[in-house]
C-alpha cells in the first residue's frame, strides 16, 4: 500500500478537476451502475500514470466537444478494494494500472491498458479518448 503522501497530490490532479475518487467497493457499483457514459481513470503511482496517463485523460476531457456524463477515478496500490470492485467491470481485461475506461449504462465499451500507455504522449491519449467520447457519449 503506498502512503497517502505519495498517493494524495496524484489523486488531487484528478479530483481537483472534477473527478469523483471511488475509495470503497460501494462507490464502484454506484457509479459505475449509472446510465449514460462513465470514463474512469485507475489511477497508478508509475511513471507511466505521471507523465502520460492523468494528463492525456485531462486533455481529453477538457477538449472534447462531447464528454462523458461523470469521470470517476480510483487508486491502485491505495484504495485496494474498490480497485478490485472496479476490475470486476473492466473484464476480460487482466488487471492493469494506470487504465482507462469508458463504461455506458454499466457495459464497458472502451479500454485503454497500460500498455497502451507506456512510451505514448498525453496527446495520443487524450486523441484516443476524445474519438472514443464522439463515439460513446
Amino acid at each position: 500500500m503506498y502512503p497517502a503522501e505519495l498517493v494524495m497530490p496524484m489523486k488531487a490532479e484528478l479530483t481537483g478537476n472534477g473527478f469523483e475518487d471511488l475509495s470503497t467497493p460501494e462507490q464502484v457499483d454506484i457509479a459505475l451502475q449509472k446510465p449514460g457514459t462513465t470514463l474512469l481513470m485507475l489511477n497508478s503511482v508509475c511513471g507511466c500514470s505521471a507523465g502520460t496517463a492523468r494528463p492525456g485523460v485531462l486533455m481529453a476531457v477538457q477538449n472534447a466537444s462531447k464528454k462523458p456524463a461523470r469521470c470517476v477515478t480510483t487508486f491502485a496500490g491505495f484504495d485496494s478494494e474498490a480497485v478490485k470492485q472496479a476490475r470486476t467491470y473492466l473484464m476480460p481485461y487482466p488487471p492493469s494500472s494506470p487504465s482507462i475506461a469508458i463504461l455506458k449504462d454499466g457495459q464497458l465499451v472502451h479500454m485503454i491498458e497500460r500498455h497502451m500507455i507506456e512510451g505514448r504522449p498525453a496527446q495520443m491519449i487524450a486523441a484516443n479518448l476524445i474519438e472514443a467520447f464522439e463515439k460513446y457519449c
